[in-house]
Parts: C-alpha cells; structure tokens; sequence
C-alpha cells in the first residue's frame, strides 16, 4: 500500500496543473536562496572615512561599565574556577527607555592588550565613536562588550595565545553571554543556549588581531549563537597557526563544511572582515577570504565580503573606521525610515524589511515565498510578483496582513513553531525551511491547519495561508498557517503529518482541543489536505493520529480518494486555467457515491489561486466552510 501511495503522490503531484498552466519558475526546486542581505557588489570595498568630529567628545556620552565575573579555565583544561573581567559601554540613555531592546557587539582586543583598552586607547577613540553614531542615528542601539581571553596577563609570544582565543567563545557563551544579556535590556528572551539561539541575528562578534583569530574561531564553534562576524587584520587558525594564509583552501573547505552542516547557510550568518592595505597582516587575511569566495554553495556576496582602509597599518586606530563602516551594515537603524521595532508597515517598503522586521526574528524568510529568488530591494507594492500561480494579490492586502501579524507579536503572543526537532535538521537540512504559525482562537476549541499552494515550488502563505487563518481565529477556532518543504507532495505531506502530530502532542501548551480538527489547503496545498485525509498521518510518518473531522479543499485537479476520506467541502472558480472545475466536481460526486458528507461550489468569473476572494463572487466562501466543518464537529459531538 505504502508503495503504492508513494507512486500516486508521484504521478499526481505533475498534474494539478492542466496544458495551459504557466511554466515553472526556473529556481522550483529550492536549491537557491535570496540574496538578501546583499548590499555590496564586490568581494573587496574601501570603506568609508569617518567624519572628523567623531574622534572629539559629543554631547551625550554613553556609560562604560565593568563587569568581573565568575568563569572556568577551558583554554588549559583545568576546568578550574576563575574570575575575569570584561567593559560593557552603555548607550547614552540606556536606563531611560524601559521598552528598547539592544543588539550587541563583544569586541575582542589585540595581543598585550586587555579588556580596558577597547574603550580607552586612542584617547577613548571607540567611545567617543559609539557615542556620536548613537546619537545621529547611525545604527540600531547598540551594546559593545569589550572582554579579554588572557589569563590575567598576556604569553609572552603571541602565538603562544592561540589557545586561550580559541577558548574565549565558549567562555562567552556559557558565562559571559549570560550575565551581560540578562543584566541588560538585549533581544535574548532567555539566557539558556536556546534563548541565545533564537537571539543570534542581533549579535556580532569583532576583533582585531589576535581578536580576529578569536572571531574565526566563534564562526567555528559558536555559530549557533553569532550572526555577525568581524575579523580584522588576521587570518583564521583552526588547522593551525596561519593556516589561513599558507593553506587558504584547505581552511576555506574547513570553515564551508562547518557552515554547511549548520542550519545557516546562505543569509543565516556574515562575514564582514577588514584590513588596511599597509597591514602587516593584510595578504594573510585576504588570501584566506579569496579562496573562501571560490567556495560559492557556500561563501557569497550575501555573506562574505572584504573591506580595505587605504594606508592603514597593524595598529589599534583604524579600528574605528572599521566599526563605522560595519555596524549600520550589522544593525541598521530602521526607526529613520517607515519601521521601528515593532512598526507598521506600508506598501513602500521592502521585501528585506518584512525579512529583518524585529517582530519575524528566526523566520521572517517565511513571512514571503522564501523560495522565490527576489530582490530585497523589491517594494511590497509588487509583491503579486512573487506567487506567478495565484490571482487577486495587491499590495495593500499582504501589507494588512503582515501589520497584524506584527500585532500579533507586539500582543505578547508567539507566532511561530518549529515541527522538527535539532536532530532532524542536522539530519535533513531542508527541514529547517518548516514550521508553522499559530494564530491563537479560544482555549480549547479545535484547530485547523491552513496549506497555502504554490505549485509545490512556493509556499504562497501571504496571500492562501495567514489571511485564512486569521478569519479563522477570529471565528473562534486556533489556526494554523503551515511552512513545508517544497519540491514534490510526498515531502510536503510529510511535513503536515508532522505539524499534526506536533499540534496534538502540544495540545495543553498550545491549549486546542486535540480532536474533530480540519484541514484546509488551495491549489498543491489542497492536494496535501486531501492526501492526509485520504491515509491519515501514518500513511507518512508512521505516527496514527485520527484524521480530520472535514477537508477543505480549493481549486485543484486532484482525483485521488478512499472509502475512508472524511467530509470534504470543493471550491473552485469557473475561470480557473490551471485546475479543472470537473475533475473536482468527479471527485465530489464519487465520494457522495461513497456515503461521505461532500459537497461541491462552483463560483462565476473567477481565476486560480483566489485565496479569501476578497472583493470576488467568492467572498466570504470561508464562513460557508466552517459552517460545513461545524457539522461534522456537532456529528461527532
């Protein structure tokens, strides 16, 4: 049976669409990602001088504060208990503001520096920097954390303290990190690895030097918990002491492969390094960055690129040129434009700006088609470019849409889920493109899971997924809007296998009643609904779950059905190109052959891919659906 099951999906997943259906995109199969946090055209750029009255003291300054904290030896493997120290500088008005959070920076000194030097060499030149891009607006509000991995005074040789930069990460994460994050107003809303996790994309980690080796190792044994990586004048040391520069490609393939079995390839981490041209160790550095740039599965423009200062030499002032030039790019100020933390947004803005909303921190990719290919640049007035399979899809929808999902979040409720755990990812990377999103109704009542189409090439959840599941929410009922793996239905039923059975093992936390749920899907996804109610979730996932109470399907050529299919409600406009209203009306009819509780709406003038059908002759068709759903929900009662 199983076999036979697979061979259908097979088959069945190359025909929703008839004769006249639109070819494919050529980037269907998901192998490519957008590009979108590329804002350099170059591998290597000069950067940007910084203007003169930032090395003069301004107006407002920021608070440098000293932190001395309890941690361990991990560079000796002692294990024994020590103290260190580390700076924290503090905005100017940090403590007046209780509702901002701060992105952070721990920037890591040169060999026979310290902690203290960060903020006070050259005069106090990278506070005096910090305080003036803080007060134009330069950036997002930022933290800087200057810590130290020497053991109380630096080895006599600086390579001698290899070691202890390799250890400074984990000292980070499993002491420093902590203490700093949770004494200060950050974006992690716990201190535990995995509220480091889900925190990373607002914290970088810099240095000069020998810093910068102790940022080539955070890339290598602390990804999960860095987005952002700034090393500067040094190469990377993982397979020994220069080996950057005397074996780039042997370390470019270490630090690719690394990336690779995390799940942030592509967009999901930076690399901003830097150097001055005079730099004793500027060829080290950028030899290694040439050869990672070969590497381009893995190491693009979109998160690699090498930035030169003209004249600059191995020494500690450059460095705030550097700190100019990357940390607007890190965190980006969007309170000067038409967002703020958790602002509206507006048809003139971007695709990027939906991507990097505060409010879609470790998912925004899904908010839009992630599997489009787009400019980040692309307004969201244009967004119907990015779903070619459906119709009556403006600018001013999605963007309603996103502002009360932005409201959603602001409400203190959590949008999004992971279905698979850690291990299943490191299993199947493509998994990491799953979830869903939760749009809360009443405690206790049943749930739905909503599966927008697309072809099995995008999941078009902006328009077929979010705005349903939103009516549904506010008809009472807990909805869910699922994010699957595209490339086929066999994978995508896998996924809505899983979202069900993660629904109902979290059904006290997520407080939905765990029976008489539906399923609702448009176009590929309807495919998904029918297929789950035709063979149940051990059809997929070998897990037994009871099927739903109703399918709701729209617009699709699926045939396919069992004796054992629960109730199912079609819809499908006349006008349809893609899907057939007969076939769909055969499949209706065949189950009311059967005895099943089917039945069929046929609505005039309407094309594929309708979504709510605001404004059509299927407005409101969803409230008809429910009705039909609470039938068989009364039936069962």
């Amino acid at each position: 049976m199983m076999q036979l099951l697979l061979c259908c999906l097979c088959m069945s997943s190359c025909s929703d669409i008839e004769e006249d259906r639109p070819v494919l995109p050529p980037d269907q199969d998901g192998t490519e990602k957008p590009d979108t946090s590329q804002d350099y055209t170059e591998l290597i750029s000069k950067t940007a001088s910084v203007p003169v009255i930032y090395g003069q003291e301004a107006e407002h300054r920021g608070e440098v504060v000293r932190i001395d904290y309890n941690t361990r030896d991990y560079a000796e493997g002692t294990g024994r208990t020590r103290t260190n120290t580390a700076y924290v500088y503090l905005p100017y008005r940090y403590g007046e503001n209780i509702n901002q959070r701060y992105n952070v920076l721990y920037l890591v000194h040169g060999h026979y520096a310290t902690a203290a030097t960060t903020f006070e060499a050259e005069d106090g030149l990278v506070r005096k920097l910090l305080d003036h891009m803080t007060g134009n607006g330069d950036m997002a509000p930022t933290i800087v954390v200057s810590p130290s991995y020497n053991y109380g005074e630096p080895t006599p040789d600086y390579v001698d303290a290899d070691p202890y930069c390799e250890a400074l990460p984990q000292e980070l994460v499993n002491d420093l990190i902590p203490l700093v994050e949770s004494r200060y107003r950050t974006y992690a809303e716990s201190t535990d690895a995995a509220g480091l996790e889900a925190s990373r994309e607002h914290r970088a980690i810099g240095g000069f030097s020998m810093g910068a080796v102790t940022t080539w190792y955070a890339l290598e044994h602390t990804l999960a918990y860095f987005k952002y990586f700034m090393p500067v004048s040094a190469d990377c040391w993982s397979l020994g002491a220069f080996a950057g520069m005397n074996r780039p490609m042997e370390t470019a393939e270490y630090l690719a492969d690394i990336v690779r079995q995390s799940p942030y390839a592509d967009t999901g981490f930076y690399i901003w390094a830097a150097s001055g041209t005079e730099d004793s160790a500027y060829r080290e550095t950028l030899v290694q960055i040439e050869a990672m740039s070969q590497l381009t599965d893995v190491f693009r423009l979109s998160n690699l690129t090498f930035h030169e200062k003209d004249g600059a030499r191995h020494e500690f002032r450059p460095m705030a040129e550097y700190l100019y030039n990357a940390l607007p790019f890190f965190f980006p100020n969007g309170q000067n434009g038409n967002m703020d933390t958790y602002g509206h947004l507006t048809i003139s803005n971007t695709v990027k700006d939906v991507v990097e909303h505060e409010a879609f921190n470790g998912f925004g990719q899904f908010i839009l088609p992630a599997e489009r290919i787009y400019d980040g640049g692309m307004r969201l007035a244009d967004v119907a470019r990015l779903l070619p399979y459906h119709n009556y899809v403006t600018g001013e929808e999605a963007v309603e849409t996103i502002n009360t999902m932005i409201d959603h979040v602001h409400a203190g409720n959590r949008l999004f889920y992971d279905i698979y755990s850690d291990s299943d990812k490191q299993a199947d990377p493509r998994k990491n493109n799953t979830g869903l999103f939760f749009f809360r109704g009443e405690p206790g009542r049943p749930f739905a899971i909503v599966c927008p189409g697309g072809g099995f090439s995008y999941v078009g959840a902006i328009h077929e997924g979010f705005p349903l599941a939103i009516a549904l929410s506010k008809m009472g009922y807990n909805a869910f809007s699922i994010q699957y793996r595209t490339g086929g239905a066999q994978v995508a039923c896998e996924d809505l296998a899983q979202a069900i059975d993660f629904i109902i093992r979290h059904a006290d936390e997520l407080q939905v009643a765990t029976g008489n749920y539906s399923l609702w899907g448009g176009s590929a996804g309807a495919r998904m609904a029918a297929y789950l109610g035709s063979y149940g979730t051990q059809g997929f996932i070998g897990i037994e779950h009871a099927r739903p109470a109703a399918v709701i399907m729209g617009y699709t050529s699926h045939s396919d059905y069992t004796a054992d299919d629960p109730p199912t409600y079609a819809l499908i406009g006349d006008n349809d190109a893609i899907a057939s209203a007969s076939v769909m009306q055969q499949r209706v009819n065949n189950l009311q052959a059967l005895g099943i509780d089917a039945e069929f709406h046929l609505y005039p003038n309407l094309r594929h891919g309708f979504g709510l059908g605001t404004g059509t002759s299927a407005e409101g068709w969803e409230k008809e659906a429910v009705r039909f759903w609470e039938r068989h929900i009364s039936r069962k009662n």
